[in-house]
């Protein structure tokens, strides 16, 4: 009785081998990624006014980057910053970094700011010269329960639109963050 079936294997050609590992080897190349540098960042603690992809973490009152470095806010603007690791149980520092322009000084003499976190006022600081400060104020570690939390700021007054320039003036911004205390 003959078998119908012969008993010797055939395999596909070496080629097909060759061709199916190129395959699965270059497979991952065709696939979409973004370009190196274009990611979307994270939410961050720290956020400097001057980098452009930082605007999901401004949710109001910015106007665009100026010099590469910093923005124009108007009288009230908000952001929203991650709290570092540990904040939760030992509470944070926020601080902002700011410029008070002369031409602020000159028009309206002084200007208060204050900031709002998760419903807490924290206290205002009153600038009656122009300058660099950095408005440093503790945040209870309650408020920093979240993966986020947003900081409303408030000026006591702003420069009203004028000219060309219609915006509505407050400080010049270069960074803001959060860092533990």
């Amino acid at each position: 009785m003959t078998n119908a079936f012969p008993r010797e294997r055939r395999c596909a050609p070496r080629w097909c081998c060759s061709v199916l590992l190129l395959t699965l080897a270059f497979a991952p190349l065709g696939c979409k990624r973004k370009q190196a540098g274009q990611e979307a960042p994270g939410m961050a603690s720290t956020i400097h006014m001057g980098d452009p992809r930082i605007g999901n973490q401004l949710v109001s009152g910015f106007y665009g980057i100026e010099q590469n470095a910093w923005r124009w806010t108007g009288r009230r603007f908000s952001l929203v910053l991650r709290p570092p690791f540990g904040a939760a149980q030992k509470g944070a520092t926020l601080q902002l970094r700011l410029t008070v322009p002369p031409v602020i000084v000159e028009k309206l003499k002084t200007i208060a700011l204050s900031a709002t976190i998760g419903g807490s006022t924290l206290p205002p600081e009153t600038y009656t010269q122009p300058g660099d400060y950095t408005y440093t104020r503790d945040v209870a570690p309650e408020l920093l329960a979240g993966e986020s939390v947003r900081v409303d700021f408030e000026l006591d007054k702003s420069m009203p639109p004028s000219g060309a320039d219609l915006r509505d003036l407050g400080l010049v911004v270069l960074s803001a963050g959060l860092g533990l205390k």
